[in-house]
C-alpha cells in the first residue's frame, strides 16, 4: 500500500462494561434494569398512612428510596419521574381521629365522680380481657404493665374519694384521665365511635400528621416527590376504577361493598393472582389484616370467598363517606395505589417501591386490581422492596421500650450520620438500629470529614486564584501512583452501583481512595494540588449523590459577577494570611521566651477560633493547617480536649500521690527498731526470741524451721534499713 494514502483504522477492543441490575421482587433475581422509554423512569412509591408519628421503620424506606432515585437520576442519568401517595383514608385514621375527639370531649366535660370511678373499672375489665386474649408477648407486656398502672390510678382515685378532698380528688381524677387515654379512648370508640359524623374530624387529622411526615423527610434530606396524591382528592378516579374492574367480570357488589373477584382473576389465562408471594395465598390472617380493624364479621361473610378484598366499602355510622354507584362508602385500602398511579403513569410502570412487609397482600392486590383494569398482565416490570428495620436486635416495639420515632433519632445523630449508617447497608437487607451501627456510621463520617479539612488546607489557593503558571506542577512517581487509585477506585464504585446499587461497596471503595490519599499526603512535602483537588472533588460528588451532603437546586443566575459558590473559598485567604501571622508572631516568642505572647498564640487557637468554626492545627516548621468545621462540632472537641487534659492531669495527681505515699511508707519502715518490727504482728505470732523473732504463731504452734530463715532474713534486711536510717540522722 502507498504511503501517500490514508491507513485504514480499527476500533478500539473495548472490555465489557458493567450493567446496571435490580433485584426485583417480581423474579427473585438481579435483572438488567431497562425501562419502559429509554432514559425516562416511571416510578411510584407507596407512602405513609398518616395517623402519627414517623418512626425509623418509616425512615428505612423513604431514606432507602431515596438513595436509589438519587443514583439512578444522578449517577446513571435516568430521568426519573416519582410519584408518592399520602393515605388519608383508612381504618387506622378513622378510628384514631374518633378516639382523639371522643377523649378530649371525655376529658373536657365536667362529669359526676360516681360515673368516671364506675368508667374506669369498666376500662379495667375491658383491658384485663384483652391482656387475657392476646397472644403477642410484646402486647401482653403492654398491657400488663398498663394494667398495673391504671389499676393503681383508680385505686388513687378511690383513696381520694374517702379523703374528702376536694384538691386531691380532682388531681386524682385528672391523673386518671391522662393515665388511661388510650384504653379510655378504645372503649369510648367502641361505645360512641358510631356517633362520630363530621367529615371535619376525619380529615383534622391526616392532615395534621402529613405536615410533620414532610418535616420528617425534610430533616432526613429526603427529595420531595414529583408528585404527590392524596386518596381524598382522587374519589372521582378510585369509583370510576372500580367500575371498569367490575365491568372487566372481575369484580362484584355485595350490600354496597364492591369485592374483587380472585378466582375470577386467577382463572384467567392471562392472570396471575399473588405474583410477588405466591406460597401466601389463601394466608386469610394477612388479607384480614389488610382488610383494616372497622371491618366487621358480617362484611368478611358477604364475601363470595375469604380471599376477596374490599375495592370499595359500605361506610357504616361513624365513618366517612363518599357518593358512588353503589352508595355511599369509602375506598379499600389497595385500590388506591392502583387508580392513583394509573392516572399519572397510565397502563405501565417502570419501578413500585415500598417495605418488604407490604408484598402480600397489598402490592399483590395492587398487581391484580391494575391488570384486572387494564386487561393486561405487565403492569409494573419493576418491584423493589426496602428490607425491615430493628432496633438493637429486635421488633420495634412501644412494650419494650424500643419504639424510634424519627425526631427521636434526629435528637441524637445528625441526618449525615443516620444516611451513612443506611449507605453502608444493602438497601434491601434488614437494617439494624443499633448503637453498633451507628458507631460505625460516626467512624465513616470521621473519615470524610478528616480527610476534606486536610484537602482543603492543602489546595485551597485552587479556590481563590485564577489558574496560573504555579498551578500546575510536575508528576512523580507518588502522584502517578495516586491517580491508579483513583482511576481504580472509580471503577469500583461504578461496578459497586450497576450491582444492585451496591452502596456499601462503593463507600468502602471511597474510603481506601481516603486512605490513599491520606498517605500521600503524609508523605508528600510538595503537593499536587490539581491532583488532590480532584481526587476531594470526586468523593465530595458522590456523597452528594448519596444525599449525605445537601445539595440544593437554586434558580437563576449568579447574583453577583464572579461569586464563588463556597463561603470557604472567600474565608480561607484571610484566615491563612492570620495563620501565617499567628506562625511569625510565635517563633519570635519562642526565641525571645515571651511565654506571655505564647499563651495569647495558644489563646487564640484554643478559645477564640473554634467560636466561629475555625481550627488552627500547629505543624513543625510550617504555618498552622486552617480547616473550617462547623461551630458545635469545635466546642465539643475543645471540651472534649479539656476534659481529656484534666482527667491526664488528675492521674498525674494519683500516680505523684501514691510515689509520695509509697516513699512515706518506705521512710516510716527504715524508723522501726528490729527487735520490735514482728512484736506488731500479734495476728501473726505469739511468741519471740531475745531478738524479737517470733517462734510461735498465733495459735501456740512452733514455727517451722524454713519459716524461721525467712523471718530471719527479713530482720537482716531491717537491721541494714535502720543502721542506714540512724546514719542519716548523725
Amino acid at each position: 500500500m502507498s504511503k501517500r494514502v490514508q491507513p485504514q483504522w480499527s476500533v478500539p477492543n473495548a472490555k465489557e462494561k458493567p450493567v446496571l441490575k435490580l433485584y426485583n421482587s417480581l423474579t427473585r433475581q438481579k435483572e438488567v434494569f431497562s425501562p419502559i422509554s429509554g432514559k425516562r423512569v416511571t416510578w411510584y412509591s407507596c407512602g405513609p398512612t398518616v395517623y402519627d408519628s414517623s418512626h425509623m421503620g418509616h425512615a428505612r424506606s423513604y431514606i432507602t428510596f431515596d438513595i436509589l432515585r438519587r443514583i439512578l437520576s444522578d449517577y446513571f442519568g435516568y430521568d426519573v419521574f416519582y410519584a408518592m401517595n399520602i393515605t388519608d383514608i383508612d381504618d387506622k385514621i378513622i378510628k384514631r381521629a374518633r378516639q382523639n375527639y371522643l377523649f378530649e370531649k371525655y376529658s373536657s366535660e365536667k362529669r359526676p365522680l360516681e360515673e368516671v370511678i364506675s368508667d374506669a373499672k369498666l376500662v379495667l375489665d375491658c383491658l384485663s380481657g384483652k391482656s387475657k386474649a392476646t397472644v403477642d408477648p410484646d402486647k401482653k407486656i403492654m398491657f400488663e404493665k398498663l394494667l398495673v398502672r391504671l389499676t393503681n390510678s383508680v385505686e388513687d382515685l378511690e383513696n381520694a374519694v374517702k379523703s374528702g378532698d376536694a384538691a386531691r380528688v380532682e388531681e386524682s381524677q385528672q391523673k386518671f384521665i391522662r393515665e388511661c387515654k388510650d384504653p379510655l379512648s378504645e372503649w369510648l370508640d367502641v361505645r360512641y365511635g358510631h356517633t362520630v359524623r363530621d367529615n371535619a374530624i376525619f380529615a383534622s387529622l391526616p392532615k395534621r400528621w402529613e405536615d410533620e411526615f414532610h418535616k420528617d423527610m425534610d430533616s432526613l434530606n429526603v427529595l420531595r416527590p414529583n408528585v404527590l396524591t392524596r386518596v381524598s382528592d382522587y374519589m372521582p378516579e378510585i369509583v370510576s376504577y372500580i367500575a371498569k374492574i367490575i365491568e372487566n367480570g372481575f369484580g362484584y357488589v355485595a350490600n354496597g361493598s364492591v369485592y374483587f373477584d380472585v378466582a375470577a382473576f386467577d382463572k384467567s389465562d392471562h392472570h396471575y393472582y399473588a405474583k410477588l408471594v405466591p406460597e401466601a395465598y389463601g394466608d386469610t390472617n394477612s388479607l384480614q389484616e389488610g382488610e383494616g380493624d372497622l371491618t366487621t364479621a358480617d362484611q368478611r361473610s358477604e364475601k363470595r370467598s375469604p380471599n376477596d378484598f374490599a375495592l370499595w366499602k359500605n361506610s357504616k355510622p361513624g365513618e366517612p363517606a363518599w357518593e358512588s354507584p353503589w352508595g355511599l362508602g369509602r375506598p379499600g385500602w389497595h385500590i388506591e395505589c392502583s387508580a392513583m398511579a394509573s392516572t399519572i403513569f397510565g397502563t405501565k410502570l417502570d419501578i413500585h417501591t415500598g417495605g418488604v412487609d407490604l408484598k402480600f397482600p397489598h402490592h399483590d392486590n395492587e398487581i391484580a386490581q391494575s391488570e384486572a383494569h387494564f386487561g393486561s398482565p405487565d403492569w409494573v416490570k419493576y418491584f423493589l422492596h426496602s428490607g425491615h428495620l430493628t432496633i438493637a436486635g429486635c421488633k420495634m416495639s412501644k412494650s419494650l421500650k424500643n419504639f424510634v420515632s424519627i425526631q427521636d433519632a434526629l435528637s441524637k445523630y445528625t441526618t449525615r450520620q443516620l444516611r451513612f449508617a443506611f449507605l453502608l447497608h444493602s438497601w434491601r437487607d434488614t437494617l439494624d438500629y443499633s448503637q453498633n451501627t451507628m458507631e460505625c456510621a460516626l467512624q465513616y463520617e470521621r473519615i470524610f470529614n478528616e480527610f476534606f479539612l486536610n484537602a482543603k488546607d492543602a489546595a485551597n489557593s485552587l479556590c481563590s486564584e485564577k489558574t496560573v503558571y504555579n498551578t500546575f506542577t510536575k508528576w512523580g512517581p507518588q502522584e502517578k501512583i495516586l491517580n491508579d487509585k483513583f482511576l481504580k477506585a472509580k471503577e469500583n464504585v461504578h461496578i459497586a452501583l450497576c450491582d444492585n446499587i451496591d452502596t456499601r461497596s462503593a463507600i468502602d471503595s471511597l474510603r481506601e481512595l481516603v486512605t490513599s490519599s491520606n498517605i500521600y499526603l503524609r508523605e508528600q512535602k510538595c503537593i499536587n494540588k490539581v491532583l488532590l483537588h480532584d481526587t476531594a472533588v470526586y468523593i465530595t460528588k458522590m456523597l452528594k449523590i448519596f444525599g449525605a451532603i445537601p445539595d440544593t437546586d437554586k434558580i437563576g443566575f449568579p447574583v453577583c459577577k464572579g461569586s464563588p459558590n463556597n463561603v470557604e473559598c472567600v474565608i480561607l485567604p484571610y484566615l491563612s494570611i492570620l495563620s501565617e501571622f499567628r506562625h511569625n508572631v510565635r517563633a519570635s516568642a519562642l526565641t525571645l521566651k515571651a511565654t506571655d505572647i505564647l499563651k495569647e498564640c495558644d489563646r487564640l487557637r484554643d478559645d477564640i477560633l473554634p467560636n466561629v468554626g475555625v481550627r488552627l492545627e500547629d505543624r513543625e516548621g510550617a504555618p498552622s493547617a486552617v480547616k473550617l468545621v462547623d461551630k458545635e462540632s469545635l466546642l465539643k472537641e475543645r471540651e472534649a480536649k479539656k476534659k481529656a487534659e484534666q482527667e491526664k492531669a488528675a492521674e498525674k495527681e494519683r500516680k505523684k500521690a501514691e510515689l509520695a505515699a509509697a516513699q512515706a511508707a518506705k521512710e516510716a519502715q527504715r524508723k522501726i527498731v528490729p527487735s520490735e518490727m514482728f512484736k506488731m504482728e500479734l495476728d501473726k505470732y505469739s511468741k519471740f526470741d531475745e531478738n524479737g523473732i517470733p517462734t510461735h504463731d498465733v495459735e501456740g504452734k512452733e514455727i517451722s524451721k524454713g519459716q524461721q530463715k525467712k523471718l530471719q532474713k527479713l530482720h537482716q534486711a531491717q537491721e541494714k534499713k535502720y543502721k542506714e536510717y540512724l546514719a542519716s540522722l548523725s
